[in-house]
């Protein structure tokens, strides 16, 4: 009987239905017939849509998930025996190596650029983030040579690891066209004065900006924000809520995939005004693509690579993310131009069917993993021993004689 291969997935920082995790490379991995297992921090095992969910219960802070929870994946890991084992994290780099210390097949997905990221972390002192940027970077490529492959979720990323590990793709996060592919499309006219935050709210990722410029728009200004996402730090909240532009948004909590779908297909806009940081300035983030795929127009920070895709697009506004007048320019334009707003939507909702979308990343996912196990089958039949008799050796010298020139 054929063999059913089974592919381990591991995080200890996402949630068990992590969009890129759970519902793009697990989901397509179990489409195609494999046994896929996610250990992940979570309250309970269940099997959803094909996966089968192992729940690591964790208690405690960033230690304790660092040291106690990485040990119990590890235990799970060895428990499950897989074919692949796929992690998800810089901080599983210890775990990764020990499973490929004992011969195992292991895969690092790279989501973001870790080193770079030492910079921005606010629990760390300044002092110390350079010196720690340079040995993490150091650590990730010693690592990423003993690992079978590693999937890089942006190209930037890919550069810095194709001359350490030859085996190096790009998934990009790009959105799954089916949750955008809305039941009712709200006409234009009928659409409130509204624009779109969704995602991780934070301060890096422009939010004081943002509700800048909605305290600056003109008081006759009907505009309102719909923001949905997690705050973070978790005490953010408490701050928004006493600047001025918040009279002006509606928070709705954390939506689920098709309430941000059903939300998006009404609003006249979505925002995305990342801070200038390393690892958002090359970043090809989710929330660009979905909105496009939504059909609403964008408001962007001008970052080169955004610059070139909304601008090959023409599916938006570009912005300094740091000024707030230019930001309430842009929503005012947008929300007092119907037309050319509608357009925009409908010209991004084009390109992301064309270009910006998961199929694409599946079929390089499900390409790199057939590589990776069909190189696993090869070593584990060479490594068995075989009777060595006269009729099976190799003549040194096959299909040709020494001298001779060779024949056809």
């Amino acid at each position: 009987m054929h063999h059913q291969h089974k592919v381990v997935h591991l995080t200890s920082v996402h949630t068990a239905f992590d969009v890129r995790v759970f519902h793009k490379e697990c989901k397509s991995l179990a489409r195609t017939g494999k046994h896929v297992v996610l250990i992940v921090p979570h309250e309970r095992d269940e099997v959803v849509d094909s996966v089968e969910v192992k729940g690591i219960r964790i208690r405690g802070g960033r230690l304790v998930r660092m040291t106690r929870t990485a040990w119990s994946l590890y235990r799970e890991a060895l428990r499950q025996n897989g074919d692949v084992y796929h992690f998800h994290d810089p901080e599983l780099i210890p775990l990764g190596l020990m499973l490929a210390a004992q011969g195992k097949t292991v895969v690092y997905d790279i989501h973001e650029d870790a080193p770079a990221d030492m910079l921005h972390k606010d629990y760390i002192p300044r002092c110390l983030r350079r010196p720690l940027m340079w040995s993490v970077q150091k650590l990730e490529d010693a690592a990423c040579r003993r690992f079978s492959g590693l999937i890089a979720a942006t190209p930037t990323i890919a550069e810095r690891f194709y001359s350490i590990n030859q085996n190096t793709v790009v998934v990009r996060n790009f959105p799954i066209l089916d949750e955008f592919v809305p039941t009712v499309v709200v006409p234009w006219n009928r659409r409130p004065p509204a624009v779109a935050y969704i995602g991780s709210i934070s301060e890096r990722r422009g939010i004081r900006e943002i509700l800048k410029a909605l305290a600056l728009l003109s008081s006759a200004s009907p505009a309102q924000m719909m923001l949905a996402g997690p705050f973070s730090p978790n005490g953010l909240l408490t701050d928004l809520e006493r600047l001025p532009g918040w009279a002006r948004v509606q928070y709705l909590g954390v939506l689920d995939r098709p309430s941000v779908a059903k939300l998006l297909s009404c609003m006249r806009l979505g925002l995305l005004v990342l801070q200038p940081e390393p690892n958002f300035v090359n970043a090809m983030p989710i929330k660009l693509f979905e909105y496009m795929a939504a059909g609403i127009p964008v408001i962007a920070s001008d970052f080169p690579l955004w610059r070139r895709i909304i601008s090959e697009a023409e599916c938006g506004l570009l912005v300094d993310p740091q000024d707030p007048q230019a930001i309430g320019r842009a929503m005012e334009y947008l929300l007092s131009h119907d037309a050319e707003a509608e357009a925009m939507g409908r010209r991004g909702r084009k390109a992301a069917f064309k270009i910006y979308n998961w199929d694409s990343e599946e079929r390089i996912l499900l390409r790199f993993y057939s590589e990776l196990l069909e190189k696993d089958a090869r070593e584990r039949t060479a490594s068995e021993p075989t009777m060595k008799t006269a009729a099976n050796r190799q003549p040194q010298y096959q299909g040709q004689v020494p001298g001779a020139a060779p024949y056809s």
